[in-house]
């Protein structure tokens, strides 16, 4: 048996590195006693732009969701440093999670839903002895119909995720690209997109996890434990 400890993610890592320091940098050291207004963008976008990269040559695996989390980086990074119009934010910060909403739905029509590499996959769940019981109880047909109800739920909550998006960089960031105030504002918006879009969004996610529990549970018996314990 296979008793080698399975890599997590540290979330506290991912939180200091992609949301709080550079918060912090944007709103307290892009002044020009410190950085300047370029300078701090380039060293609060530095954090999450290393970080992400790091993650994927440190897993050397394709991860569509976090290329568009680092093209999404850049862009920012982009419309401030070449102090575009302020509009193109409110617009980067809703196409991204539109995108991969927009992805995961159209995946509903190929044979392979992405509800399957967000949630269930042999990461999160014991796939093989899921598909086992599944045959053994002829409810194969029926869980497929659960899968794609999951995937619509999933492509919902990047729709959410997007308007909030939207609505929040429009409501927040107001001060022209490539100054202080911008920088001030940007940093703000990146603190509050946590509390108001990340954490309900994670809520989601969590809700259409029990929902394919509940449906692995009723259509195979197996317990929450036999699902959620990865081979």
């Amino acid at each position: 048996m296979n008793t080698a400890p399975k890599q997590k993610r540290n979330s506290m890592l991912d939180l200091l590195l992609s949301i709080i320091l550079p918060a912090i940098i944007l709103m307290k050291f892009s002044t020009s006693e410190y950085l300047g207004a370029s300078g701090g963008l380039l060293v609060a976008l530095a954090f999450p732009l290393s970080w992400g990269l790091f993650e994927l040559i440190k897993h050397r695996k394709f991860n569509f969701i976090a290329l568009l989390g680092l093209i999404s980086i850049l862009l920012t990074g982009g419309i401030g440093l070449l102090e575009l119009d302020i509009k193109w934010l409110a617009i980067k910060e809703a196409a991204v999670p539109g995108l991969i909403g927009i992805v995961v739905l159209g995946s509903v029509f190929t044979p392979y839903p992405l509800v399957r590499t967000l949630l269930y996959n042999p990461a999160v769940m014991n796939i093989k002895l899921i598909e086992e019981n599944l045959e053994q109880a002829n409810n194969r047909h029926i869980f497929e119909a659960r899968l794609m109800k999951a995937t619509f739920l999933v492509a919902g909550s990047f729709a959410f995720s997007a308007v909030m998006n939207f609505i929040l960089a429009k409501t927040i960031v107001k001060s022209p690209a490539g100054t202080q105030a911008f920088n001030e504002e940007l940093g703000q918006l990146t603190l509050y997109s946590y509390p108001v879009i990340a954490v309900p969004s994670m809520l989601m996610m969590l809700g259409i996890l029990y929902y394919l529990w509940r449906s692995i549970h009723e259509l195979t018996g197996l317990k929450l434990e036999e699902v959620l314990d990865p081979k």
